[in-house]
This record gives structure tokens, sequence and C-alpha cells, in this order.
């Protein structure tokens, strides 16, 4: 016997998930359809409203509902600091650690050959147009300290020293393989504090 064709395309619609396979997709469908019909319609409506009114921010790249984020046009932010991280939930998490006051670049992922992603589709461009706008002074690399981390915080560090451009990287108070939005606060604020230097005048 076999689900109904509407049925079948939710639970294929829910694989598209971060770890989420067949199984988990079908119980997820089975649970919203014979348990939680008011949680299905406010999922629906959310998601949505999310597709309808969330974009990018013009200056750093993060989600928003306007053409600049609050934090970009806010008057408090150090404008001579670019911290680039992977994604939205790195740079929530460098908030939350309250030990960064300047601006930020999000990169919407890193680099990684093995599954075609390359510097064009994480905004590598954008990036290098946002750190020479003649205000930016310093360009502080906090991606992941992961393989593909570390290789997007070399590509990235190489392009802007190019340009003359002062780039630090967050200290290795991180374990190896962590990622920051898995990491305490007190932590990465230490490895904020603790950045060094890349390039020639390390």
């Amino acid at each position: 016997m076999k689900n109904p064709s509407s049925l079948e395309e939710l639970i294929d619609a829910l694989r598209c998930l971060p770890s989420v396979g067949p199984k988990s997709a079908q119980r997820m469908a089975y649970h919203l359809l014979q348990r939680d019909h008011a949680g299905a319609g406010r999922l629906a409506r959310a998601l949505g409203g999310a597709l309808e009114l969330i974009r990018h921010c013009e200056r750093c790249n993060t989600f928003t509902e306007e053409t600049v984020c609050a934090l970009c046009r806010s008057p408090r932010r150090d404008s001579h600091q670019l911290c680039v991280v992977e994604t939205p939930a790195d740079m929530l998490m460098m908030e939350q650690a309250a030990c960064y006051q300047g601006l930020y670049f999000v990169l919407m992922g890193r680099l990684s050959p093995l599954d075609g992603v390359g510097p064009k589709d994480i905004h590598l461009d954008r990036l290098l147009a946002r750190a020479t706008d003649g205000i930016v002074t310093e360009v502080i690399v906090a991606t992941n300290f992961t393989i593909e981390g570390e290789a997007t915080a070399h590509y990235a560090a190489e392009m802007l020293v190019a340009r003359d451009i002062k780039v630090s990287r967050i200290a290795r108070g991180l374990p190896v393989g962590g990622e920051l939005e898995h990491v305490d606060s007190g932590t990465l604020a230490q490895a904020v504090f603790e950045r060094r230097a890349i390039g020639p005048s390390a």
C-alpha cells in the first residue's frame, strides 16, 4: 500500500532538513497530520512568511527583513573592524559572547570543493568589496576550525592581504573541528581577544 501522493510529497519535502532521512521525515509527517494540525498550519504559515519576507542584508549578507540589517545600521558599532563568519548562527554566537563591537560579513557557507562549493558560492567577491570600502582597517576571520573552515580562512586571508588589508584569525581557544555555534561564550570571547595576524605582517 502506498501513501497518498500529497503525503509522499510532504515526506520528501521534510528530507531537505539536515540529518533528516526517510524514516525521520515519515515520522514528522505522520505526527503533524495525526496529532498536531494546528502546529502543521503554524509551520506552513511561518515558513511561507519567512520565504516571502527574509532577504540578505546588502552590507553583511545575514538574514534580515530590511535592505540593511539593524546591526549594520547601528552607530554604536566599530565600522573599522569586520568579522567574517560562516553562518548567521555563528554571528549570533559572537554577539552572545559580547566580545566584539565591530561589524560582520556572513559567508553563508564555506569552501568545500568536494561538494562543489567554490569562492563564488560563498560571496567572497562581496567580502572583498566590503573590506575595501575605505573604512574597514582590520578583517577578523572567524570561520570554524574544521578542514573546510581553515581552507576558507586561508583563501580569504590571501585574497585580502594581497590588497594590503590587515587580517587576523581568531585564536585556537576553540577546539580543532569545533564550530562556533556549539562553543560556550567564554571560550569564544577568549579566542577573539587572542586573535593573531595573518600574512606578511604577522
